[in-house]
């Protein structure tokens, strides 16, 4: 059976459809990006919402790039299912929350009319974190031919903030006022991203723009968690096979999930906190904790696990010794270095965000955990190390994470097989990697990646200690030694004031 809009009332019992009118959603939101994240997460809570009652918050889609979400979704009426999974239990859901969708390519007009209508309240994005446009320092770059061309055309927008800007300029026009910007990515600070990329193209076009948008859109900063492995091929069979039910657009994820927003909306807000969503004055303590105790692990996964044989989350979490490496570096060497957060425990935290990698019916893979890491371990698990490196605290667990992505770089495990480094530097760090071998030197002298910790010798000497264990012992061998050490004791005195400033921080 198709689904469709008609065959809601006939779907298998097990899956809640929505039970609300879709007709009578109003389309405040349009979320740009609408990928399998997106589809398992913020829709989810606009789902929860309009099954409470609430028809106050349905969402425009819109596509920018790929046609593959115009295919799936539009015979099926926007409406795809969602598996929640788990080691004994299973839930699904039908999503009804999406009121339309919109492939930007075909009707760039049509995507304009919807963001500059007074209907709009918020625009909410996932286009991942490289999507910005902005440069080292968080500005936005307006160097690029295309964005200057696209500066110069702004009724024909094909960036996610040339229509946004395009817009806004509409609103201006028309005496309407601005909306919220709510970016969904995992990102330092979402929303000051977010509104570099949107005032800073404005500034491109008409500076007295760029100031009207600032008084009158508001860009709050978020953070966002669920893991969402890609789809594949597996969500499609599993929807048939349990439910009968032929879905092009299907999701599995984990039952966890969470949204914390800064609570600063510039035309109105969906009552979120009703469906289990956190809005706080300050993200950041929030986000740190994620990035770092998540994230931060994600990517000491990613290189010591797939080095160490295994290819999925679950894989390595079931893997006894990765397992208390994995407890060892979230409560030993990350959560030590954080900053108290009112009403979370970080030892509750620690516990799930190890549960949640065991899962093994919703394993991430590890490959895709690997990928940007030029992006990832400075934003992620560097900053760990260097501010261990500044209080004194041990970090054997930290260092042998840089060294197993150093040793990944190289192209080739330790058995020699092949590894497809994905990484937009790739061209740049490959070589560095092979060239340095057991020396770190070369890839810690790449101050864009790795700031300044080339200038801490005693890193760069404990990484390439790390990295000729991983030689000599395997990763099983190198996690050994490092967990049978103490570490109790301060591996070396604090970093000097004058050397602290040129770190990651």
């Amino acid at each position: 059976m198709d689904l469709c809009d008609k065959t809601l009332p006939a779907l298998h019992p097990r899956l809640a459809a929505p039970g609300y009118d879709r007709s009578a959603l109003r389309r405040s939101i349009v979320h740009i990006g609408v990928g399998a994240f997106h589809r398992a997460h913020q829709l989810v809570y606009l789902d929860a919402l309009a099954r409470a009652g609430n028809s106050e918050w349905g969402e425009t889609g819109v596509g920018l790039v790929s046609d593959t979400m115009k295919g799936a979704l539009l015979p099926q009426d926007r409406l795809y299912t969602v598996v929640e999974r788990a080691s004994g239990q299973e839930a699904a859901t039908v999503v009804g929350a999406m009121s339309d969708y919109l492939f930007a390519p075909d009707d760039p007009r049509a995507v304009l009319g919807r963001l500059a209508h007074a209907e709009t309240r918020i625009v909410t994005l996932t286009i991942t974190g490289d999507g910005y446009n902005l440069d080292a320092n968080g500005d936005f770059d307006d160097r690029g031919a295309t964005v200057r061309a696209e500066a110069l055309r702004l009724e024909r927008p094909t960036t996610w903030f040339g229509f946004l800007v395009a817009a806004l300029a509409r609103r201006r026009t028309a005496g309407l006022g601005g909306f919220t910007v709510l970016s969904c990515d995992n990102l330092a600070n979402s929303g000051a991203a977010a509104e570099s990329a949107v005032v800073g193209f404005a500034q491109m076009v008409d500076h007295t723009l760029a100031r009207w948008i600032r008084r009158h859109v508001s860009f709050p900063n978020g953070m966002v968690d669920r893991i969402t492995p890609v789809p594949g091929t597996a969500a499609p069979q599993l929807v048939s096979q349990r439910f009968g039910l032929v879905d092009r657009a299907p999701v599995l994820t984990e039952p966890f999930r969470q949204w914390v927003i800064e609570d600063s909306f510039a035309a109105g807000r969906p009552p979120l906190e009703d469906v289990g969503a956190e809005l706080v004055a300050d993200v950041a303590p929030h986000k740190l904790m994620k990035s770092r105790l998540l994230n931060g692990t994600h990517s000491a996964m990613a290189y010591l696990g797939h080095l160490a044989g295994h290819r999925t989350t679950a894989q390595m979490a079931a893997d006894p010794i990765m397992r208390d490496y994995l407890v060892r570096l979230m409560r030993d060497e990350i959560a030590p270095l954080l900053p108290p957060i009112p009403g979370v425990d970080l030892g509750t935290y620690r516990s799930t965000v190890l549960d949640r990698l065991g899962n093994e019916n919703i394993s991430d893979d590890l490959a895709r955990l690997a990928a940007r890491g030029s992006t990832k371990m400075p934003a992620y698990l560097l900053p760990s190390l260097v501010e261990s490196r500044r209080a004194g605290r041990p970090n054997p667990l930290l260092i042998l994470a840089v060294a197993a992505w150093f040793r990944y770089l190289r192209g080739h495990d330790l058995a020699g097989e092949s590894i497809d480094v994905t990484d937009v530097r790739r061209d740049e760090l490959v070589p560095l990697a092979l060239a340095g071998g057991t020396d770190p030197g070369p890839l810690l002298g790449l101050r864009s990646v790795m700031g300044g910790l080339g200038d801490d010798l005693w890193v760069r000497s404990e990484i390439s200690r790390a990295l000729r264990d991983l030689e000599r012992l395997g990763v099983h061998g190198a996690v050994r030694m490092r967990l049978s050490a103490s570490h109790g004791a301060v591996l070396r005195p604090r970093l000097s004031d004058e050397k602290e400033g040129s770190l990651i921080s």
